[in-house]
């Protein structure tokens, strides 16, 4: 019989369980014997050292009550569970091909043991010195039959149910996976355009330090930068187009389906231009005064951004 899980799913199986709720080991074992309709179900040496294991590294934690240890997802454990949401929809497809097999299994058993009963049964028959020995052993040959046969139709149509609704969360999980990342998408792509916007119309330092790559002006010399004033400043970009789009600075930076390290992404790609900007053309106190003015503001407007989202 092939292996229940593939190399390294059973732990994949783990969190998941974790996830849904706190459970103690033997909670764990009960449950995967139930999804697998009672065809299947781990010893206790195999589910605690994985337990283990997890827990040595920093995936899931444990407390004891009762006496017994009962163990809960980290939030480590639940970002390793996000990140291989696909992995874990082709578990629940593996999972549900296990249970066919081993039905499958279980069937051909069943039809050796009808076919071996047959044999006893006419061997029994053909021995039998009485035909009142001859019918009793053939009544009991066909109850046994007819109980063999219950018992397969009944585990065959708890192993198509379980294949049913193994495909159907499969399935949701294939769904819930890609909205996951259209959702990701969708805010990194969002937070780009505030940043561009925001430093866009910021004029300043910021206008002058990072235009040239946002899609704006292109930046101003030191000595420039230092000869002009507030008003002169004012003046010249009341002068520019107002609605001029911003250039897709961040086009390259291909979503990775996390949208933390997609922010992280960005923001390090803003800070090296507009650092390189800076070098390029240099910088006064001034202006580092006015670019902490401008980078309060922004960092105010995203912050509330953040956390009106749900």
């Amino acid at each position: 019989m092939p292996p229940v899980f593939a190399h390294g799913r059973l732990r994949l199986y783990l969190l998941k369980l974790l996830d849904e709720a706190p459970r103690h080991g033997y909670e764990v074992i009960r449950l995967l014997e139930e999804r697998f309709q009672g065809l299947y179900a781990p010893s206790a040496g195999t589910v605690y050292p994985r337990l283990a294991k997890l827990e040595a590294e920093g995936l899931v934690t444990h407390a004891t009550e009762g006496g017994r240890k009962v163990y809960s997802i980290t939030e480590a454990g639940r970002a390793e569970l996000a990140d291989r949401g696909g992995e874990l929809a082709d578990l629940e497809l593996e999972i549900r091909d296990s249970v066919t097999e081993l039905a499958a299994e279980i069937r051909s058993e069943v039809r050796g043991a009808a076919g071996d009963l047959r044999r006893e049964m006419r061997a029994a028959a053909s021995a039998s010195a009485t035909r009142t020995t001859e019918e009793e052993s053939w009544q009991t040959a066909k109850e046994e039959l007819r109980k063999a046969r219950q018992e397969w139709k009944e585990q065959a149509r708890r192993a198509k149910d379980e294949s049913r609704r193994a495909r159907e969360e499969a399935q949701q999980a294939r769904r819930q996976a890609k909205e996951a990342q259209e959702r990701a998408r969708e805010e990194v792509q969002r937070i780009a355009g505030q940043l561009q916007e925001q430093f866009a119309r910021s004029g300043g330092v910021l206008g002058s330090l990072a235009g040239a790559w946002l899609g704006g002006t292109p930046a101003a010399g030191p000595a420039a930068g230092a000869g002009a004033s507030a008003k002169a400043a004012d003046a010249e970009r009341a002068s520019e187009p107002a609605s001029e789009p911003a250039s897709d600075w961040a086009a390259d930076l291909a979503p990775t389906g996390d949208p933390a390290r997609d922010l992280d992404r960005l923001l390090d790609r803003f800070r090296d231009e507009v650092r390189d900007a800076a070098r390029d053309r240099g910088v006064t106190a001034a202006q580092v005064a006015e670019a902490r003015r401008h980078l309060e503001a922004a960092r105010g407007r995203l912050g509330t951004a953040f956390a009106a989202r749900p």
